[in-house]
């Protein structure tokens, strides 16, 4: 019988147990990690764990065609992953699915409602003047107007004798100042004004009086068809809530705004600040004062700019045309008051905000200003129950697949099964522990799609085995024993398997890089399931067929073994032929070597 050749080959033969040494502890090691974090089961996703799933569709203006871009498409992913995000949901997901939609994948969980609510809301943010304003009930009341402070310098200021104040809404301590009757002339007035400045003559002499009054009759008309439009508006009922979402920026519109629960209604002036001129909006507590949590805003220089220039113009006025309305989707989601020109590039909204309220400001303020306008397709609702149900299929599913293998296994390998078994065991503990620290890790969350490549990762495995028991079969048919077998078919068996587990790890690397959503779950699980094959059938299926070779029921072929040879049909043994000393060598069979 040919002996194995020495060196490397004969060194990994004489220390199997080492390596099954390493393999343990990687177990013991990781399952311990995972019990220290505290996540014992991997995170779901939310066709398994349930939730909201929304496509919003991208929609241009006549002739703005070209606006719907990559470039845009990717932006809007970015605000609209930030803002769900902002908002402490876990979990969501926001990518792109063809060339103008958006899919928005929200769990169930804390303020999972909130954030549908703020991705749904897709129009641009405006900062407007409020030219008047009063309960759509119709009731006597004051204008909702929180308060808004700056910092004087070009850069945040930290000190409270920088910053300017006013009142704010949110206290509910605001004491009524006018009737329904004298809100409508009051906003009656102020559209005449509007009108008037808008309507006012250029300074240039070549302005003919005929343009002039033209001009001045055509802002007229819009004035009192916006008053009208303004007396015969209730917010209280659905339907006209969004009134103000299709108005241009340029335009002044009626708007409706909802404060404790009060909706009130709004006449508002042309945008005089863009949602993009706000470079980042925090909610932060002031506990220097007892103005509780508060929103502050820094603005690009443009913007600043902008800002400083509309402040100082409110502040000439008295409430409510002291007023900015900060305008999203159409709807005023805060109108803080401002006692003088705010300069430097920054401000505060203080008032008697909830840290929930607070948020929600700076989140609309921060990621409110999209670059394109969506429209909602469809809203598709997962519930738990469900995704239990599509768990317990996928799982009964691998369960069954996994039967079939060990079935497969036990009927023609009948004694190796016992290598390949326990093989496929330490691989399943390694993919299942990982699972669980990578959800806290990189927010890994197991799908449905991800449940199927772990299952088809249990082929993937069985193959490895099958090569390799295969391999050592075949030098046993060639009359070999089976522990010089075992090191001979290892490198051809080796050699097949990274190959076979290259190819599908390059496939799953593919599939990951050039598809979105939740077929990358697949992807990213089989390619994590290949890497695991390798690392298994290296550092424990080889060091313990190793070790089970050198057992007398192995190496005598018992005919439930798996390698009687016998039943394989094996040659004689092969012999080595000794040569009396200092004979001439002879011609020497090559399979002896």
């Amino acid at each position: 019988m040919a002996a194995p050749k020495r060196g490397r080959s004969a060194s990994a033969q004489s220390k199997p147990w080492r390596s099954l040494a390493l393999i343990l502890i990687a177990i013991v090691a990781l399952t311990g990690g995972m019990f220290a974090s505290g996540h014992t089961t991997p995170r779901l996703g939310i066709d398994l764990a349930g939730g909201t799933s929304i496509t919003l569709r991208a929609v241009a203006q006549p002739g703005e065609e070209s606006s719907i871009n990559k470039t845009n498409m990717d932006t809007a992913v970015d605000i609209m992953n930030r803002r769900v995000n902002g908002l402490g949901v876990s979990e969501a997901e926001v990518q792109t699915q063809g060339s103008r939609n958006i899919i928005v994948n929200i769990p169930k969980g804390t303020n999972s409602d909130e954030a549908r609510q703020q991705v749904g809301t897709t129009a641009k943010l405006y900062f407007r003047p409020v030219l008047a304003t009063e309960a759509s009930t119709g009731a006597a009341t004051t204008s909702p107007s929180p308060s808004a402070s700056g910092s004087a310098s070009s850069s945040p200021s930290s000190s409270p004798s920088s910053k300017a104040s006013a009142s704010s809404s949110k206290t509910g301590s605001a004491t009524p100042t006018a009737t329904a009757t004298s809100q409508g002339r009051a906003a009656s007035d102020a559209l005449k004004a509007d009108a008037t400045s808008s309507a006012s003559p250029s300074a240039s002499a070549s302005a003919s009086a005929t343009p002039s009054a033209s001009s001045s009759a055509a802002a007229s008309a819009a004035a009192a068809k916006l008053e009208a439009q303004y007396t015969a508006l209730d917010c209280t009922k659905k339907a006209s809530q969004n009134i103000g979402k299709n108005a241009k920026a340029e335009d002044a519109t009626v708007a409706c705004g909802q404060v404790s629960g009060v909706w009130y209604k709004y006449v508002l002036g042309p945008a005089a600040v863009d949602g993009t001129d706000v470079k980042k909006a925090a909610a932060v507590l002031n506990t220097t004062t007892a103005a509780g949590w508060q929103v502050t805003m820094d603005f690009t220089g443009k913007g600043g700019s902008k800002f400083a220039t509309i402040t100082g113009e409110l502040a000439k006025n008295t409430a409510p045309q002291n007023e900015f309305g900060i305008v999203l989707d159409g709807q005023v989601v805060s109108s803080p008051s401002v006692s003088s020109s705010i300069t430097g590039g920054s401000a505060e909204i203080s008032g008697s905000f909830t840290q929930e309220e607070a948020q929600s400001l700076a989140n609309m303020l921060s990621y409110g200003a999209l670059p394109l306008t969506f429209k909602t397709d469809s809203v598709t609702t997962v519930t738990a129950a469900l995704g239990g149900e599509q768990l317990h299929a996928g799982l009964i599913a691998g369960a069954i697949g996994l039967a079939l293998v060990v079935l497969y296994l036990l009927i023609f390998y009948r004694g190796l099964s016992v290598i390949a078994i326990p093989s496929l065991l330490v691989s399943a503990i390694l993919t299942y522990v990982i699972m669980a620290l990578l959800g806290p890790g990189i927010g890994f969350a197991l799908n449905l799609p991800a449940v199927c490549g772990a299952i088809v990762a249990i082929g993937i495995t069985a193959d490895s085995f099958i090569v390799f028991f295969e391999r050592i079969r075949d030098e046993i048919r060639e009359g070999r024993s089976l522990r010089p077998s075992v090191e001979r078919a290892w490198p051809r068996a080796r050699r097949t398997i990274l190959v076979s587990d290259f190819v599908s790890f390059l496939a799953a690397a593919v599939l990951f890089i050039v598809t979105v959503g939740k077929v990358q779950g697949f992807a990213f699980t089989l390619g994590l399931t290949t890497v695991l094959d390798v690392v298994v059938v290296f550092l424990f299926t080889k060091p313990l067929m190793t070790i089970l070779a050198r057992r007398k029921f192995f190496s005598d072929g018992h005919k439930w073994s798996g390698i009687d040879p016998k039943a394989l049909g094996a040659k004689p043994p092969l012999r080595r032929t000794r040569r009396p000393a200092g004979s001439a060598a002879g011609p020497v069979d090559p399979k002896e070597a």
